[in-house]
């Protein structure tokens, strides 16, 4: 049976307390078997695959440039894309579900790839849409621990 792919998104400017979250959510992850699927560089991603990979799991980048180099030292595989800031939606499209972290433009664009896709996306501390246009579940899940965040995106 193939893994449970999650993407996690955020911010690359972060604080202690939001970098010490997504390096929780990545262990937490892990040692549930799961992918940890980022941008692959600095912030939240780095503090996600950091705690993925010292929990002996598997990190995936999808990375703006052409060249492996850029990927932070705990990506396991690394994907170049040569797309710049496009790559946004590569990061989302094949997750099974998304956890959001306190970010900018780019995890704005990825999150509304997250819904667009249909995906299950949760919010640790990042945006919140209450409610759906027409009615309907509301679209982003908020979450107030990493432990919670990981539930939501994996017991459904």
């Amino acid at each position: 049976m193939a893994a449970v792919h999650v993407a996690v998104i955020g911010g690359t400017e972060i604080d202690a307390e939001v970098a010490s979250a997504a390096e929780e959510v990545g262990r937490l992850l892990a040692g549930r078997g799961a992918v940890v699927v980022c941008g692959g560089r600095e912030g939240v991603a780095e503090a996600a695959c950091r705690g993925a990979f010292e929990a002996g799991g598997t990190t995936v980048g999808i990375l703006p440039g052409r060249t492996r180099d850029e990927a932070n030292p705990f990506v396991s595989v690394a994907v170049p894309t040569g797309l710049g800031e496009t790559r946004n939606a590569l990061v989302v499209m094949d997750a099974d579900a998304v956890i959001a972290f306190p970010g900018a433009y780019g995890t704005l664009s990825e999150l509304a790839f997250s819904l667009l896709g249909g995906t299950r996306v949760v919010g640790l501390g990042t945006w919140r849409l209450d409610e759906q246009p027409g009615g309907g579940e509301v679209p982003i899940r908020p979450a107030s621990t990493p432990a919670e965040a990981v539930s939501l995106a994996l017991d459904h």
